[in-house]
């Protein structure tokens, strides 16, 4: 994905043609002007770049197909705001609206290793035999509470 040089505003662009092929059979510019609060002129400049890097398909006036290329690619600028956005959520305890913006603000300039850390560090703790750690429930309480020592989540 890297060696694409896709800006931030062309991942987006990505990402939403994506989310937009998984939901429907079809994905027209004035979906996509529609998802991202643009104008369609905007949309037709990035498909056009999009195009010539072999990304997408479109026809003039038709519809927008992902190649193979483009599907891996949408998916991994997906699956990259997904993990994001649980550990802002999850972790974090961030509210579920603004998880979602700052996850778009910051996943384009995250290293690709350390949006691997975090997605491992999800699957780790989901995988943890007892449940939530107990850590994270000090966390949550805290957030909660504002109280550094939490008297009913001793260890």
């Amino acid at each position: 994905m890297s060696d694409l040089k896709l800006t931030p505003s062309t991942e987006d662009y990505m990402k939403t043609i994506y989310e937009i092929s998984q939901e429907s059979k079809v994905v027209r510019i004035k979906q996509i002007a529609n998802r991202l609060n643009v104008k369609m002129p905007s949309v037709v400049n990035a498909v056009k770049q999009l195009e010539s890097k072999g990304l997408i398909n479109h026809e003039s006036y038709g519809y927008i197909e992902l190649t193979k290329a483009g599907r891996e690619v949408g998916e991994k600028l997906y699956n990259r705001h997904k993990v994001l956005s649980e550990f802002l959520i999850d972790v974090l305890q961030v509210d579920e609206a603004i998880a979602f913006e700052d996850a778009c603000a910051i996943e384009h300039y995250l290293h690709p290793e350390t949006v691997e850390k975090v997605v491992k560090f999800l699957s780790f703790l989901k995988l943890s035999p007892d449940g939530e750690p107990n850590w994270l429930k000090k966390f949550k309480l805290y957030l909660k509470t504002g109280k550094k020592d939490c008297e009913k989540l001793r260890e």
